[in-house]
């Protein structure tokens, strides 16, 4: 059974989480979001040791085999939070940014990442490592836990609206999306989609290296890995991309 350590228990494991077998298993593009650097820059990072984690198998506790991620943040006790943000992934890092610059103490964490290598992936392990983060952040004393999810299979077919992907269900009334639907059978309950979760723009040269592939024309692009188009405007040479997730709320345990 896979275990969830943090990253200020085992300091040895911070490399391994940041290095290519585990970085390779997202699209290029993701890598670019300049929000993210207020999580993941060292001088912010370490901000964050305990709700950074490494997965590990007990068989060889030395090697990293995925990693999770998630941010501490003042939720309902705020002007202007008394709901999630519009802005999901990238939103909920600002607030924790905000949060931490100015001395408020969090009652509320936001998973980011859950990433495992794909040898372990099949075998519940995900449930289990989302149970784990769930009993830290009881642990911890946060009052609600929260994840602006990326649905695994949206990416299949980017120009479906999220609404209308969200909408389907299987035949027992679960979303037809694995990843959504593990977090729905583990207690989850959907509360809206983030339109605007993760934006990335950059030149036509830029783009067209992250995503592999030349961009030879302007307009509405689908790109490998992405969950709904990249814009593209050859005429101004830029390329954004903005991606919705959807977010779920879990109790803590």
């Amino acid at each position: 059974m896979l275990e969830l350590v943090t990253i200020r228990a085992r300091p040895d494991l911070r490399a391994q989480i940041f290095a290519d077998p585990i970085m390779h298993l997202w699209p290029e593009f993701m890598l670019h979001d300049p929000t993210a650097e207020l999580y993941f820059a060292d001088r912010y990072f370490d901000r964050y040791l305990d709700t950074a984690f490494a997965i590990i198998d007990p068989a060889d506790p030395s090697t990293a085999v995925g990693r999770a991620f998630a941010v501490p943040f003042v939720f309902g006790e705020l002007p202007g939070r008394e709901e999630l943000p519009d802005s999901g992934w990238d939103g909920v890092i600002r607030w924790a940014h905000e949060d931490q610059a100015l001395g408020r103490r969090a009652n509320a964490l936001s998973a980011l990442e859950i990433t495992l290598l794909p040898v372990h992936r099949g075998r519940g392990s995900s449930g289990l490592i989302l149970d784990a983060m769930r009993r830290h952040a009881g642990a911890l004393g946060y009052r609600h836990l929260f994840a602006p999810v990326r649905p695994t299979r949206k990416h299949l077919e980017p120009f479906t609206p999220m609404a209308e992907y969200l909408a389907r269900r299987t035949a027992e009334g679960l979303p037809a999306d694995p990843w959504l639907r593990l977090h729905v059978r583990a207690g989850g309950e959907v509360v809206k989609i983030a339109p605007v979760s993760m934006t990335v723009a950059g030149t036509i040269a830029e783009w067209s290296r992250w995503a592999s592939m030349p961009l030879n024309a302007s307009g509405a692009v689908a790109v490998p890995g992405a969950l709904v188009p990249l814009m593209v405007s050859l005429e101004q040479d830029c390329a954004v991309y903005v991606e919705p997730n959807v977010w779920v709320r879990h109790s803590v345990l």
